[in-house]
């Protein structure tokens, strides 16, 4: 059974690497093709976000009053709250992590036991005087060990990508997801940033920083012939993954 999943394996890589070539073949000399623009609600796998809701509040008005209650101001908000609004995510990572450990533990023990009176006197005469009665059992056992480790990181990335706003919870908090492609030569870099804003937090100029975005998602990646270059083949992988050795 094994050996038929192994052989299934094989045929699926073979299968997979044939029709990349055959795409690399057709696209040589052609830059890497843009995704289309389209709506992120129909894209397959996409799911709306739930989360815990407070009771819903419904608006009061005062009599002889311009304002309600969950008004932002006298004028017109231009800040995204609507479904179908753009704001700019100004992302900014720039995170490091050092760590050092270091464990060392040591154990011995030394254990002896020995057979005295008419015992004792019966080994000795059977041995001859040979063996010692007072030191017939002896164990000795030690241990040691000793282990190190570390993690030294660091990233960093700053820059802007327009975003979305997708759904409008129940609460008033934004569901935003943006998407970002530039091509330079025969490279596409993609950006994309996903997660849960308060309006609140929405600046003056319609911005927000990363750092303000619950659950976030930020990806930052690329495809074209220097990230397949720096890529194992197929085989390769494949090999890496059911080889044990």
């Amino acid at each position: 059974m094994n050996l038929f999943k192994l052989a299934a394996l094989l045929t699926l890589t073979a299968t997979l690497a044939g029709c990349n070539t055959t795409d690399r073949l057709a696209n040589v000399g052609n830059a890497p093709v843009l995704t289309a623009i389209e709506d992120p609600t129909t894209v397959a796998g996409y799911q709306p976000v739930r989360m815990p809701m407070p009771a819903a509040i419904a608006d009061t008005y005062q009599p002889n009053s311009l304002y309600r209650t969950s008004a932002k101001g006298f004028f017109k908000d231009e800040r995204a709250h609507r479904i179908g609004d753009i704001l700019t995510v100004i992302v900014t990572v720039d995170d490091s992590a050092q760590i050092d450990n270091s464990t060392q533990t040591g154990r011995s023990s030394t254990n002896s036991a020995g057979l005295g009176g008419i015992f004792g006197v019966a080994v000795n005469n059977v041995s001859a005087g040979t063996i010692d009665p007072s030191g017939i059992i002896d164990i000795n056992s030690g241990m040691e060990n000793s282990g190190n480790g570390s993690v030294n990181r660091r990233e960093s990335l700053e820059t802007s990508v327009a975003a979305v706003v997708t759904q409008v919870l129940p609460n008033g908090n934004l569901v935003i997801e943006g998407r970002q492609e530039v091509r330079v030569n025969f490279e596409v870099r993609d950006l994309i940033v996903a997660g849960i804003v308060r309006p609140s937090d929405i600046q003056a100029n319609n911005t927000i920083p990363s750092t303000k975005i619950a659950e976030a998602r930020i990806a930052y990646g690329g495809r074209g012939q220097i990230t397949d270059v720096q890529q194992p083949r197929y085989g390769q992988q494949v090999m890496d993954a059911i080889l044990p050795f």
